[in-house]
């Protein structure tokens, strides 16, 4: 079903903000219990994990695992005033079939209203795009999120008009975070890079040492900056989900509500300047303007769907073509409040108008069908034939000595795909993909009071944006992403609830007597699953 269609919203083929090749995409930057006597800890972690493995008596059996050290306050509730319902924006490019894109999991069962999302059990994921509020999704998006699931992910773009969204972005970034940022945060690189028309500035045209007690090279140089940005090139602040409060928070919670990892960069362009010339990225991309106005210019692929290894460069000469010939199907000013939604592989550029101009794009790093293709191939390992040595004098170059092995090879590996183990390559899939994002900050100092003063009648909830599931059996297993935690079969209904993302006060848990209540709950607030709630 199509999308109610108001005048003034339009969306067509897409846009994305330039990826590594252009200007580079920053990558991220105690316990009171104790085991019961010869109780075993039965717990696991990924390798290199920090933490012990404490283990309590609840009832008569033992709650072990491993606790990793977490980091930094959860998300705000600012993602969506009360009360406010977007309206529906319109859309035309491309009608491929997007698919669901999205799954559900423990972690998408919380958001910034508590809402939850219908898996039938804890941790189950779910593929589709059910219910829930999804409070920062809404904030790029105007319209059902349902048709924006069905009709545009990853295949079209979408305009959605401030006036047809819940707020103006002034809460999230601003022209003052920006001056903040480059002159009293102690800066470095990789977290800051300067563009014009193309090309990227030398890290030595604006670092420099910071002084006593700080003698780094390549802290940012505020004048420097200043003296560049007047001379009409673009800042990009990058990582902004590590380094800004209010978007280490939207980050976090558009993570939940996407189920893909998010980042978050900001363009700051002088006016009627242009940092970077039409070009595509390899990751799905929200635009959300804050300050200025910006012309912005999207046409169809060249290159569809294309994967983190296939950057623009790698066909430059059609993308350049196809930006001098071909018509755009967006060709629209975003200003202050207004979104863009730009599916990878979009051809798109943007220049600013007639004042300064500052964006965030908001990079959703796609995973695709491909990626469980490389799980499966990396699987087939397990298969003793398919590691065989090939013949003596086999040239691997050679089209005709290939086709003598590769029906074989081919066989073999059909034989392992079709008999995988689905567990074996969900585990694959957790450590590969859970890890993408970090879950909402944790205040180490507030953290380590709220385990001290733990008592029955303290509200806790699940750490929005932590990944994980819970599998029923003796002992029943919590699945985190970098570790998996034991407990015994009698806390099945508590910590169902507790991996809900409801809000649950100790001392009304099912299934376990308050004493009971309060070691369990402990052992997940010392595990950092779980967070006081104030």
């Amino acid at each position: 079903m199509e999308a109610a269609r108001p005048a003034n919203s339009s969306a067509a083929g897409a846009a994305a903000p330039p990826h590594a090749g252009d200007v580079g995409n920053a990558t991220d930057l105690g316990s009171d219990l104790a085991p019961g006597p010869g109780r075993p800890t039965n717990s696991s972690a990924a390798s290199g994990a920090p933490g012990s493995a404490h283990a309590a008596e609840v009832g008569t059996a033992a709650v072990s695992g491993t606790g990793p050290a977490p980091d930094p306050t959860g998300p705000t509730n600012s993602a969506v005033p009360a009360g406010a319902t977007p309206a529906h924006a319109t859309g035309v490019g491309a009608a491929t079939d997007p698919g669901s894109g999205v799954a559900t999991d423990v972690a998408r069962a919380t958001d910034a209203t508590n809402s939850t999302d219908s898996t039938g059990s804890a941790g189950v994921v779910v593929g589709g795009f059910g219910g829930g509020e999804r409070p920062a999704l809404r904030r790029c998006v105007a319209g059902d999120l349902g048709e924006f699931a069905r009709s545009y992910w990853g295949s079209r773009a979408l305009l959605s008009r401030g006036p047809e969204l819940p707020a103006p972005y002034d809460d999230l970034f601003s022209l003052g975070a920006v001056d903040e940022l480059l002159s009293r945060r102690g800066l470095r690189t990789p977290f800051i890079r300067i563009a014009k028309n193309g090309s990227v500035v030398g890290d030595n045209q604006f670092t420099g040492g910071a002084g006593v007690g700080a003698e780094i090279g390549d802290q940012v140089r505020d004048d420097k900056v200043a003296a560049l940005f007047a001379g009409g090139h673009t800042v990009v602040l990058q990582a902004l989900h590590r380094t800004w409060p209010a978007l280490v928070d939207f980050s976090t919670q558009l993570s939940v509500d996407a189920g893909h990892p998010v980042q978050i960069n900001a363009y700051i362009t002088p006016p009627k300047s242009q940092g970077f010339s039409a070009h595509y990225d390899v990751h799905d991309v929200f635009v959300l303007q804050v300050a200025g106005e910006k012309h912005w210019t999207v046409r169809e692929p060249v290159h569809v769907n294309p994967l983190r290894n296939q950057p623009w460069n790698d066909h430059a000469q059609a993308v350049a073509a196809a930006a001098r010939d071909n018509a755009p199907v967006i060709d629209e000013v975003l200003r202050p409040g207004d979104a863009l939604y730009v599916p990878r592989g979009f051809l798109h550029s943007a220049k600013a108008l007639g004042g300064v101009s500052a964006h965030l794009t908001i990079g959703l790093h796609t995973l695709t069908r491909y990626l469980i293709v490389q799980e499966l191939a990396a699987l087939a390992a397990n298969q003793p034939n398919l590691r065989t040595a090939l013949p003596l004098g086999f040239d691997p170059g050679n089209p005709d000595d290939l086709r003598q092995i590769l029906p074989e090879v081919v066989r073999l590996l059909t034989t392992e795909i079709e008999s995988t183990d689905l567990d074996a390559l969900a585990a694959r899939l957790r450590r590969r993909t859970w890890s993408g994002n970090r879950p909402a900050p944790l205040a180490p100092l507030a953290h380590a009071a709220s385990i001290a003063s733990l008592a029955v009648g303290t509200t806790v909830r699940l750490r929005t944006g932590l990944r994980c599931r819970l599998i029923p059996g003796e002992p029943l297993t919590l699945q985190l992403p970098d570790r998996t935690i034991t407990f015994p079969s009698t806390t099945a209904e508590a910590l169902t609830a507790l991996t809900s993302g409801a809000d649950c006060k100790v001392g009304t848990l099912p299934g376990l007597p308050p004493t009971d209540q309060l070691v369990l709950v402990r052992r997940l607030l010392t595990e950092a699953v779980l967070t006081a709630v104030p």
